[in-house]
């Protein structure tokens, strides 16, 4: 049975998360800018946080990568190509700041055909767009603060049956959903929320 959420407790011991907690707060801390939703607007009013842009050639993509193909594997079964603009996110949440809900996909952001009936105006833009779209599939995030560190910020999905609930706070935690999910990150209420997030794209759903 395949399950619309799926988390791994790396167990990776503190010292690796330290690394690579500091080792992005040193390369990305003095990249934060407020957060955009998709598509590039800035509406604090359902998004507000901060975060910066860690390219999946930094050595933590590949790190990512091996759970996301992982539970692909192992739950998923989709078609997936590659992590979003070839980037993750390094986020980060603080006191008062929150997400509202929310999905990561969805018709909204796909191409819309151009052509219609018999005209064949856009007939080669849709047929590129049909062979070369690509749609996000998996989201993914990675928590990089210990639970104790923050009061608040739990990140609450909705799941098939619309019942509401939390994805573990362990540190180090690695939550993989479809990105057609609701979901959101509940106001944090003390201290400082960290994690690296991301999206993995294939091609438009058949």
């Amino acid at each position: 049975m395949a399950f619309q959420s799926v988390w791994y407790f790396t167990n990776l011991p503190e010292d690796i998360v330290d690394i690579i907690e500091r080792d992005v707060a040193v390369n990305f801390d003095s990249q934060m800018q407020d957060s955009k939703l998709y598509g590039d607007a800035l509406n604090q009013d359902k998004r507000n946080s901060q975060n910066a842009w860690i390219p999946t050639t930094h050595w933590v993509g590949g790190f990512l990568w091996h759970y996301i193909q992982r539970a692909n594997r192992e739950n998923f079964l989709y078609d997936l190509r590659c992590i979003d603009g070839e980037s993750m996110q390094y986020t980060r949440y603080s006191e008062g700041q929150y997400y509202t809900w929310h999905s990561d996909a969805g018709l909204t952001e796909c191409y819309k055909p151009i052509t219609v009936g018999n005209r064949v105006e856009g007939l080669g833009q849709d047929f590129v767009n049909e062979n070369v779209e690509m749609v996000r599939k998996l989201s993914f995030a990675m928590q990089l603060s210990d639970p104790d560190d923050y009061e608040g910020g739990n990140v609450q999905l909705i799941d098939e049956g619309g019942k509401n609930y939390i994805v573990p706070r362990q540190r180090g935690t690695i939550v993989l959903f479809d990105s057609r999910t609701q979901h959101r990150v509940l106001k944090v209420t003390k201290g400082v929320r960290k994690s690296i997030v991301g999206w993995t794209v294939g091609p438009r759903w058949k």
